[in-house]
């Protein structure tokens, strides 16, 4: 007899029942659990793998090989491949009657309708596309960019290129071409997914232009698979040239291939490349981070079932564009056998239609067990006075999920007045926080442990998480406890990166997250470059980054990459963008800009600004607020300096953050320093 939903042990439960089962280990509680995740890395990962059921082809003896970081050796010998684990799940989940993929785009939700993909539905369609690109020539170590929207198809077209042992890349469709080429022209994809545009907050987007001039720039691209979503009739062999073939990817889906045609996953070994994703510098292109099949599915595993205590039969959604790490995040619910739900479209209706209830219908319409969005949504909704509940049913939803930046206090309060109340208590509120860089979460929930407002509530099982004060000479730092220091990891996770891609002696890598802390034997500590404080609670708090990356609404984006879209614009000589994050308040992000002698910055040109960050990049990425000034903070070796503008701009004082005697223009900073004081004053 099935327990009712209710009654069913919290999936943490089950995997220490499965513990103390296999390994006669018992732990009293969350943090006992935590120390022996971090402290026996090699026993805890083959938990997990055996608790999951995985399943290797070879055999392998161990999970952790060989420990450093970076480069740490995980299940050699094991083989495994992404799209196997998500589709193994097929014949029980159809069986049950759960679809898996339910979405709706706008237009539909306007109509109260909601589409289903089954699993046997999805399984035919990854097996038809993998055949199709197998006929194209797409193999193992073949890059396949994808320039897609958050829809089924681009979950497919990603299981179909997993499959095969090719190397997945995707953009949002809302992203400019500078931002896109500065992806994809690094990789040198071979084959190209596309749509013709897409629609957002009730206007259609073409994309078709775009998307030939990109093509034009990626000369390694030798097919094209274009899904026409504007127009049905887009003609598709226009993307077509000597040495490129197009393809209508509609009409591929739709081939009828006998089972013993389609394409089955590859079992391939353990750390083989799964896809590229990017996590943006302050200086030069975005870096392509490359990530493997293995420690992708050990971590998307423990991530939606241990912490986010997803069950089988749950129906997931986290409300993401394909640009942002959370689609990966959503898709990786599949290899759980989970229901995942995908909205495609604005979550707060138009500029001149707000609607911020509209994600709330869609949570309704799906009957969504699990709701997950940025900080700044929730933010948006309370500032809209919406009420969730008077938006439709959501009496299936027991979980409300948060990323992006910290929640606010008042967040909490208004989901805890305006969500459901399952079994009469407050709707868990599962806030996390973790990167691009692992594809993962350093800090997340936990279903049973204490709901602290503005805390996270634990560090994630295997992640070694600490707060550190700043380096000695030595390059060591000291763990802190109740104090705001660096986010450090001091041992290995799976998911961790393979490499980047092209970096020669892993150099950038190496420059990315190993350049500040070493441990007392020299080995490597990675630095995320978040201000992280560890309560004596055990919960966590996240105080924004300590780098000058861009962090807007979710999206990382490296600060070279706008001033590329500013400074090629004829009256701009130079400039300076920082990202502020405040605990509970709404992020602030000035762009400051250096005219040529004569001008000055008017309504015209701010707008053409905005309009070209916002062509460039995305909409997300326009500044709060532009303005002139006589000169940018340069070091003697003329580099920008953004970190110590943003820690001036956040109270620290000038004379900790300037070091006038190092400066190229120390002249400057008098305007710098006044400006913040003018900011700090009005609170």
């Amino acid at each position: 007899m099935t327990m009712p939903v209710a009654q069913q042990p919290h999936q943490i439960e089950r995997y220490q029942a499965f513990l103390q089962q296999r390994l006669g280990l018992r732990f009293d509680s969350y943090d006992a659990l935590w120390q022996w995740s971090v402290s026996e890395l090699d026993a805890f990962w083959l938990s997990v793998w055996d608790f999951f059921e995985l399943q290797s082809a070879t055999p392998f003896k161990q999970a952790l090989c060989e420990e450093r970081m970076p480069g740490a050796r995980w299940f050699e010998g094991a083989t495994i491949n992404y799209a196997a684990q998500a589709l193994r799940h097929a014949a029980a989940a159809s069986a049950a009657g759960r679809p898996a993929i339910v979405h709706a785009n706008e237009a539909m939700l306007a109509r109260g309708e909601l589409a289903e993909l089954s699993w046997p539905e999805l399984q035919r369609q990854v097996g038809t596309l993998a055949a199709a690109l197998r006929g194209m020539g797409v193999g193992r170590g073949d890059r396949v960019v994808a320039y897609m929207p958050n829809i089924p198809q681009t979950a497919v077209a990603f299981l179909a290129v997993a499959s095969l042992g090719a190397i997945w890349s995707v953009c949002s469709p809302d992203m400019g071409p500078v931002a896109v080429l500065d992806r994809f022209t690094q990789i040198e994809p071979k084959a190209l997914i596309g749509v013709d545009g897409y629609v957002y907050a009730g206007q259609a987007v073409p994309r078709l232009a775009l998307l030939r001039e990109m093509l034009d720039a990626l000369p390694t691209v030798e097919h094209v698979l274009l899904l026409p979503q504007l127009d049905a009739a887009a003609d598709v062999q226009a993307l077509a040239r000597p040495g490129r073939q197009a393809h209508h990817l509609g009409a591929l889906l739709a081939q009828d291939l006998a089972p013993e045609q389609q394409v089955q996953p590859e079992q391939l070994p353990f750390d083989h490349p799964l896809w590229i994703v990017y996590s943006s510098g302050t200086t030069g292109l975005p870096k392509p981070i490359v990530h493997g099949h293995g420690g992708i599915v050990l971590e998307g595993l423990k991530g939606a079932v241990l912490h986010n205590d997803l069950r089988a039969e749950d129906r997931f959604h986290w409300y993401s564009s394909t640009g942002w790490i959370m689609w990966n995040c959503q898709i990786s619910a599949l290899l759980a056998g989970c229901t995942i739900c995908l909205f495609d479209g604005s979550p707060g209706g138009s500029r001149e239609q707000p609607d911020w209830g509209t994600l709330w219908r869609f949570a309704a319409l799906s009957k969504a067990n699990f709701f997950g969005a940025g900080a700044a949504f929730y933010a948006s909704c309370l500032k809209a006075g919406v009420e969730p509940m008077a938006e439709g049913d959501l009496s299936a939803l027991r979980a409300v999920g948060s990323t992006g930046s910290p929640l606010a206090d008042e967040c909490y309060y208004w989901i805890w007045a305006h969500c459901p109340k399952p079994g009469g208590r407050d709707i868990w509120i599962a806030c996390i926080s973790g990167g691009t860089d692992f594809a993962g979460a350093f800090l997340a929930g936990h279903p049973l442990l204490p709901v602290r407002r503005g805390q996270m509530q634990c560090r994630c099982l295997g992640a070694a998480v600490y707060a550190y004060g700043p380096p000695d000479t030595q390059g060591q730092g000291q763990p802190l406890v109740d104090e705001v220091g660096e986010l450090v990891c001091t041992r290995p996770i799976p998911s961790m990166p393979l490499r980047f891609w092209n970096d020669a002696g892993d150099q950038r890598y190496l420059d990315s997250y190993f350049d500040m802390y070493r441990g007392p034997r020299g080995e490597g500590i990675w630095r995320h470059g978040d201000w992280l404080r560890i309560t004596p609670e055990g919960g966590a708090i996240i105080y924004g980054r300590s780098d000058a990356t861009i962090n807007r609404h979710g999206i990382r984006m490296g600060t070279a990459e706008l001033y590329r879209a500013v400074e090629t614009q004829p009256e701009v000589l130079d400039s300076l963008v920082v990202d502020l994050e405040y605990l509970g308040r709404e992020s602030y992000m000035p762009l400051f800009v250096v005219l040529r002698e004569g001008l000055t910055l008017d309504e015209a040109l701010t707008r053409r600004l905005r309009d070209a960050i916002k062509a460039a990049l995305s909409p997300r990425h326009v500044p709060s607020e532009i303005l002139q000034v006589q000169a940018v903070p340069r070091t003697l070796s003329g580099k920008k300096m953004e970190l110590p503008v943003k820690k001036l701009l956040l109270g620290t004082a000038p004379e900790t953050v300037f070091k006038r005697d190092a400066m190229a223009n120390a002249g400057c900073v008098d305007w710098f320093v006044a400006f913040a004081a003018r900011r700090l004053a009005q609170g």
